[in-house]
C-alpha cells in the first residue's frame, strides 16, 4: 500500500512517500523530495523492491493521483511484476492504512517542531521510520509488538 503527506518547512514544503507491506504494517519503502513528482513515488517503490527483492504475486495499493498514474510509475509496476490497484475517486477509506501511518508521523513527531529545512526534517522522518516506527512502535493488529518483531516471529 503506498501514498505520500506533506509537512511544512521554512524553506517550503517537503513531500513524504511511503510503501507499506500491509501484512508487517513495515514501512519498506520511503522518498522525500521538495515536489510531488511521479518521481517521488517511484522512488519510494524502488526501495521497497531493493529491501525485499524481486515479488511474486503482490498488488500495489494507491489513490488514483497523477503520480501513481504516470507513465513511469505504471512501467515500474508492470517491469517488476506487480499487479495495481487503485481506489475508487474519493474514497479514502481502503487507504486507511497508509492515512493512519502519516497521521501516526505527524502527531507521535512532526506537529511539535517547526523545521529550518528540509534536510532537518528529513532526518527526522527517516529517524521515525527507521530507527522507531519500524523497530519499536507496537501495534495493536499486530498483537502489540513492532513491525519488524512481527516478521521475526513469522
Amino acid at each position: 500500500m503506498a501514498d505520500f503527506t506533506y509537512v511544512w518547512t521554512a524553506e517550503g514544503w517537503l513531500y513524504v512517500a511511503a510503501v507499506m507491506d500491509l501484512y508487517s504494517r513495515r514501512i519498506v519503502g520511503w522518498s522525500m523530495q521538495a515536489s510531488m513528482t511521479s518521481q517521488l513515488v517511484t522512488d519510494a517503490l524502488m526501495m521497497a523492491l531493493h529491501r525485499r527483492g524481486r515479488p511474486r504475486e503482490v498488488l500495489h495499493h494507491s489513490d488514483q493521483g497523477s503520480q501513481y498514474t504516470s507513465e513511469q510509475f505504471q512501467m515500474l509496476l508492470v517491469d517488476a511484476g506487480i499487479v495495481c490497484s487503485m481506489s475508487k475517486r474519493g474514497d479514502c477509506w481502503d487507504n486507511a492504512a497508509m492515512e493512519s501511518f502519516f497521521s501516526t508521523l505527524k502527531t507521535e513527531r512532526l506537529s511539535r517542531r517547526i523545521y529550518r529545512s528540509r534536510d532537518e526534517c528529513r532526518a527526522e522522518v527517516f529517524d521515525y521510520i527507521e530507527r522507531f516506527y519500524n523497530t519499536r512502535r507496537q501495534h495493536s493488529t499486530l498483537g502489540y509488538v513492532s513491525p519488524m518483531q512481527f516478521e521475526a516471529a513469522c
